[in-house]
């Protein structure tokens, strides 16, 4: 089918790079923060054990973002060549938050190499550490711009249709469509919690491995607080989204929660098997749960997928995908609030080595839990590429090379990121702390 079906190939290759981008997309939302508040920290503490964070956060961060450029061209790229019918119908209503996430990344990439540049030419610190301001911005607000394109795929708006085609198009009401807030929001929130994650994972990983360095604990200590507060407002955001769904996507809600007939008092179902016959086997079900995370009340009606004919209907897969995303969410969400209780309170059993070990799972799983909430939102979708008015089979391209291009964008994505492996690897261990620490500190006597 890689070959023989363009539709397919397509498919195929724009999950394979959306797959891959999101990782340097998240590290590029989310590190920047990092870096600003270790240092703010560092400042206002005056340890310099948060300001050599900092340094090489950014210094890491540098790498991840000259990776980001290719994969994020790539997007560009795929979104004309494998979606031509797409990008002709509505190329004219999203190029402006296109055109403007572009504008963001620069303005992000302009200002972090001004930081890197300038960091011992401040005889105030507090006047570098404002460099970071529009790092971060330009980094949160591409996330935003790129977001509220697939927000109006998923809820389009800001036009008229007249013989087949998107006329009288507004694009600011297509940027702000009822998908925009929750979904920003939730891609912000999970961007800086799963970095956060991720970065207590690599100090719980050099822990594990005999550092004893105060370095090592501090960051522990303040990434995984930084986890904590942003899984919260996660679950908090992700129960708007559930509601947001109820009203504007039943048909995606119904068919993660393999909800079939419409009914009150729904049940939320997580994990489980079907059988021939669609009958729900094996699962957990949470009574009312459904109800409540649509409508906020246990009696509350939910729409079942009966109300959709089955060319409409999502693929029921997404159920797993959003078992996963929830499953790693909470998770982590106990996971930090342990630690950080534990670290606050003097529990020792947050120190063992079996405790740290579950901290350097939850990076990976992180980064998990991200892809499978992305699978979930975008195979949900299906089988529109624009939610009532384009069908993926007819925004695709017709050309017989799409599963070439498959098989090249396998090889560069694979080159890609074990180059970022190595890199990343050379470059700190060439560099430990302990020699970082000594440099910097001779640096500042200076």
């Amino acid at each position: 089918m890689l070959f023989d079906d363009p539709v397919f190939a397509s498919r195929l290759l724009t999950l394979l790079t959306l797959s891959f981008h999101i990782i340097y997309a998240t590290i590029g939302v989310g590190v920047p923060l990092m870096i600003m508040i270790a240092q703010w920290v560092g400042i206002k503490k005056n340890d310099m054990h948060y300001m050599l964070m900092a340094r090489r956060w950014a210094k890491g961060f540098v790498v991840t973002v000259a990776v980001g450029v290719v994969t994020g061209t790539a997007i560009g790229l795929q979104l004309s060549l494998l979606w031509p019918n797409f990008m002709e119908l509505a190329g004219n209503i999203i190029a402006l938050p296109l055109f403007m996430e572009v504008f963001a990344f620069f303005f992000e990439a302009i200002f972090l190499g001004i930081y890197l540049y300038t960091w011992d030419r401040f005889d105030n610190p507090r006047k570098h550490l404002l460099l970071l301001i529009p790092v971060a911005l330009g980094g949160g607000m591409s996330a935003v711009f790129i977001t509220i394109v697939n927000a109006f795929m998923n809820a389009p708006a800001g036009f008229d249709i007249m013989n087949g085609q998107l006329v009288n198009a507004n694009p600011i009401a297509a940027m702000f469509t009822a998908a925009m807030p929750t979904k920003v929001s939730h891609v912000l929130a999970t961007a800086y919690m799963t970095v956060a994650f991720m970065l207590a994972a690599i100090a719980a990983f050099r822990l594990l491995k005999g550092s004893k360095h105060e370095y090592h604990k501090k960051a522990l200590f303040m990434t995984m607080k930084i986890g904590l507060i942003f899984s919260i407002a996660t679950v908090l955001i992700g129960d708007l989204s559930g509601k947001y769904l109820a009203e504007y996507q039943p048909e995606k809600l119904a068919a993660a929660e393999w909800h079939f007939e419409t009914e009150e008092a729904a049940p939320l179902i997580l994990y489980g098997m079907l059988d021939e016959n669609q009958e729900v086997n094996y699962a957990l079900q949470i009574p009312f749960g459904l109800s409540i995370l649509a409508h906020g009340y246990p009696n509350a009606e939910v729409i079942g997928l009966d109300q959709f004919p089955a060319e409409e209907q999502p693929p029921l897969i997404i159920h797993y995908y959003f078992d996963l995303m929830v499953t790693i969410g909470m998770f982590m969400l106990a996971l930090s609030f342990v630690y950080w209780v534990g670290a606050k309170r003097g529990w020792s059993f947050v120190k063992t080595a079996w405790y740290r070990s579950l901290i350097v799972l939850g990076g990976p799983l992180s980064f998990l839990g991200i892809e499978a909430g992305w699978w979930m939102a975008e195979v949900g979708r299906q089988p529109w590429i624009l939610r009532g008015i384009m069908t993926v089979d007819q925004a695709a391209t017709s050309s017989d090379y799409v599963g070439h291009m498959f098989i090249l964008f396998v090889g560069l994505y694979f080159v890609l990121g074990v180059g970022t492996v190595v890199v990343l690897r050379r470059m700190f261990k060439n560099d430990p702390i302990e020699k970082a620490l000594a440099k910097q500190q001779g640096g500042d006597s200076e």
